[in-house]
């Protein structure tokens, strides 16, 4: 009997920090921690800017006053941070990344190296819903899609999974442009420099936020020609250059088109890794909701010009089970066949 009282006691003593843990205030949770916010991108793009941003301001928003420290794990189009952030990332709330948009629905369209399943992420918001656009170098004679339908149009790509690789292998096969891609640039800066060396003549699955803050020269020198919108929606500033949608002939392509850029909705998406406790989700969450309306990140943003249209951790969670559970294994093997 003295041995079972004295087991039970000794049980109970372990169960009393465990109880305790889970009770703690998320401001014990997150005092004196760092909080790593890791872009799959090089430094200088527009995915980093927007986590260097976040960065900047969200540790205000935590209880406890974190340290918020950006960083980078570049590769495969943000596909490597993808699946690190899925199979070894702190599942703690002290990690969150920003990844492709697209890489989201690689394991539905069959996307190889993709070792996740994006419904287990839990997603913390977006900091924008996306245009994207198509360009070429103006001196290049393109300057409309009809002409790209009409003859090739070299691009360039930075990793299998990235915007820049897939859309314009989507536009070939539904739209039937000509677009010739020249992959293996590290970020989406590479293959700015890559225009402007002449080695490529455009770039497709570009976010019109990013031509805006990164290249307004080019726009208002027209050193570049934007040739169609990518997203479900036009964007106020580009109200006579075309939206992909409409240029769909049949309801199988206007599927496909639907299942590729209901991607833009998230636009820059945040992430932290299945398992992450939901109190913390939830924590960074409301976080990332609050720094999205903060006076002081705004300000910045605006003076850096990028756009903030935020979409919450809530929806953006919804848009991807719902993309997953819509596309058909017949739909999803021909958006594959396209993407190879």
């Amino acid at each position: 009997m003295r041995r079972f009282i004295g087991a039970f006691t000794a049980l109970t003593a372990l169960a009393v920090p465990s109880c305790a843990a889970l009770a703690q205030s998320p401001a014990d949770v997150y005092k004196g921690k760092t909080i790593d916010v890791v872009a799959g991108f090089t430094v200088g793009g527009a995915y980093d800017v927007y986590a260097r941003l976040l960065a900047r301001h969200i540790g205000r928003h935590i209880p406890g006053a974190p340290l918020v420290v950006p960083r980078n794990m570049e590769g495969a189009g943000s596909l490597r941070l993808a699946n690190w952030l899925y199979q070894v990332g702190p599942k703690d709330g002290t990690v969150i990344g920003t990844f492709g948009r697209g890489v989201a629905f690689d394991p539905l369209l069959g996307v190889q190296g993709a070792a996740f399943d994006a419904t287990k992420f839990n997603w913390i918001g977006s900091a924008n819903d996306e245009v994207s656009v198509c360009v070429a170098w103006t001196a290049s004679g393109i300057t409309s899609i009809e002409d790209v339908i009409a003859r090739e149009l070299i691009v360039g790509g930075s990793g299998g999974s990235a915007d820049t690789d897939q859309f314009p292998k989507i536009l070939n096969g539904v739209i039937g442009t000509k677009m010739r891609l020249i992959v293996g640039y590290p970020g989406g800066n590479d293959i700015n420099l890559a225009m402007q060396r002449g080695e490529v003549k455009g770039r497709c699955g570009w976010s019109w936020s990013s031509v805006k803050s990164t290249q307004a020269a080019w726009l208002r020198d027209k050193t570049i020609s934007v040739l169609v919108q990518l997203s479900f929606a036009k964007h106020a500033d580009l109200p006579d250059v075309p939206l992909v949608i409409n240029l769909a002939k049949t309801d199988e392509q206007r599927q496909i088109l639907k299942t590729i850029f209901a991607r833009q909705v998230m636009g820059r998406p945040f992430a932290a890794p299945p398992g992450t406790p939901k109190e913390r989700v939830e924590v960074l969450r409301r976080a990332f909701d609050a720094t999205m309306k903060d006076a002081d990140f705004l300000a910045e943003a605006e003076k850096i010009g990028i756009e903030i249209t935020p979409v919450s951790g809530e929806k953006v969670q919804e848009l991807v089970a719902e993309v997953y559970k819509i596309t058909t294994p017949e739909l999803a093997g021909k958006i594959a066949a396209m993407l190879k």
